[in-house]
């Protein structure tokens, strides 16, 4: 089998509804299987699923294991000799599958690859980027990243248009498409990861396994973006924080993950502050939700520190 495409699902019923159709009316004479796992969703996704699109192979979870594990659990049934990671809230356009699919047959050293990733109003998203090391999440914080010229936007390759291949050191999983020789090389998704920085310390131990890592203009897929998380209002951000922690703990040591720990606990808790004395001078709800928010993430970032064994 040429592919195997892999979706997540947590109560996006609509969006994977949508995704679910693009992938159909698109994979042309791909051989393919599509497997969605659900995550315990209660907005009868899995109904949908069972009704619409009977070919999918549907994996139903009883509790919401995460995005690494439920991976993983598709990984186990995977006969493609490419993986794709697909987010389900995102619809892919054109021949973007076909010409992934070449892309790899026609690059052997290269393990993992992405595509361009747009918006809803068709403005590019900043996937693919570099290892969020100390010192690029400090210029992001310092918002240094918006003075331009390639050091300090390097993060997050600002100053790249995403119309040419390059290597890269992070691909998003909203579109990751991986060699099942890869897979079979460095392992599963890590399940310490819930929800975010999974991906990242995979293509970390897939460049460290000799492997390349390429964006590809191969063509486009739209990512709504958030289209479980966005509901989590502040966990969200925790959960962000600890993915970013446990990778500085994982790869780096516990000094370096440290050291991101306070640095992301300055940079909500400077949020915090701002937000609440500007409330002092405006009392719009978009004010209080975004000092609320921030007191959450900062009253609550004790859990971000990352217990390497769960």
């Amino acid at each position: 089998m040429d592919m195997s495409i892999v979706i997540v699902n947590w109560n996006t019923r609509d969006l994977l509804k949508d995704c679910l159709e693009s992938v159909e009316k698109h994979l042309g004479k791909i051989e393919a299987e599509v497997i969605v796992v659900d995550n315990a969703s209660t907005d009868d996704s899995v109904d949908m699923v069972d009704h619409l699109f009977p070919n999918v192979h549907l994996i139903v979870n009883t509790e919401n294991r995460g995005f690494a594990a439920a991976n993983n659990q598709a990984f186990e049934l995977t006969s493609g000799r490419y993986v794709l990671l697909l987010n389900s809230d995102t619809l892919v356009h054109g021949d973007v599958l076909l010409r992934s699919l070449k892309y790899l047959d026609a690059n052997p050293e290269v393990g993992m690859m992405g595509c361009k990733v747009l918006n809803s109003d068709g403005s590019t998203q900043l996937t693919c980027s570099q290892f969020p090391t100390f010192t690029n999440l400090l210029l992001q914080t310092l918002a240094a990243n918006r003075l331009g010229g390639p050091f300090f936007s390097r993060y997050q390759m600002l100053d790249w248009a995403r119309d040419d291949e390059r290597e890269v050191e992070v691909i998003s999983g909203c579109y990751l498409m991986v060699r099942s020789q890869v897979i079979d090389e460095i392992g599963y998704l890590d399940e310490g990861f819930f929800c975010y920085g999974e991906e990242t310390d995979w293509c970390r131990r897939s460049q460290e396994a000799g492997w390349k890592l390429k964006f590809a203009p191969v063509g486009t897929i739209t990512h709504f973006g958030s289209g479980s998380t966005r509901k989590l209002n502040h966990e969200r951000d925790l959960m962000l924080s600890e993915g970013t922690i446990r990778l500085h703990r994982k790869h780096n040591g516990p000094l370096s993950a440290a050291m991101v720990w306070i640095l992301l606990l300055i940079f909500n808790g400077s949020r915090s502050i701002f937000w609440t004395f500007r409330m002092l001078l405006d009392s719009a709800d978009d004010t209080s939700s975004r000092a609320r928010h921030f007191r959450n993430v900062v009253r609550h970032f004790n859990r971000t520190w990352p217990q390497l064994a769960k």
